[in-house]
């Protein structure tokens, strides 16, 4: 069964990605989101929230990731570095945070040094920051032997919008 999952972003710079983390931490049942760094509090303005989600997920600057690593919690540093684990087998632990480095730069190496796991998503070239947070958070739940009613999950989580059915 899924656990807590925290995210940390290193000195983000879009307040579109940070949205869309936002987003994805909501869909996925991420607890908290820290982030360092001066770039996003003055790009905060024109983020993008559009589910609301920082209403329920706790979305905090801090000065040091490492700081908010509750005992028990795996760090897991997402990046391209030689020596990383690819995604596809990686197995993720029941309570971890996961670090992203920022858009235009990487994850420090005592950081990286530091971390219990590093792993990559072998894509051909980067993603952008959200794309790479949800990959890796659908990865998680996908490996989880959780038991799901799809049709409650479904209507649940569509809009009002949405009323689709497949009939076969």
């Amino acid at each position: 069964m899924l656990e807590e999952a925290v995210i940390g972003l290193l000195n983000p710079k879009s307040p579109d990605n940070v949205g869309a983390v936002l987003r994805a931490a909501g869909c996925y049942g991420v607890s908290s989101i820290y982030y360092t760094g001066k770039r996003f509090p003055r790009a905060a303005k024109f983020h993008q929230d559009t589910k609301q989600r920082s209403d329920t997920i706790a979305l905090k600057g801090v000065e040091s990731l490492l700081a908010q690593r509750q005992p028990g919690m795996a760090l897991v540093c997402v990046e391209l570095a030689e020596g990383a684990v690819p995604l596809p087998a990686f197995e993720h632990p029941a309570r971890a945070m996961y670090v992203f480095g920022p858009e235009d730069g990487s994850i420090d190496q005592a950081l990286i040094d530091a971390a219990d796991a590093v792993v990559y998503v072998p894509t051909i070239g980067c993603m952008n920051l959200a794309a790479t947070v949800n990959v890796l958070l659908y990865d998680r739940l996908a490996k989880q032997p959780l038991a799901i009613d799809h049709v409650a999950r479904v209507r649940a989580s569509r809009d009002v919008n949405n009323r689709l059915v497949v009939k076969r």
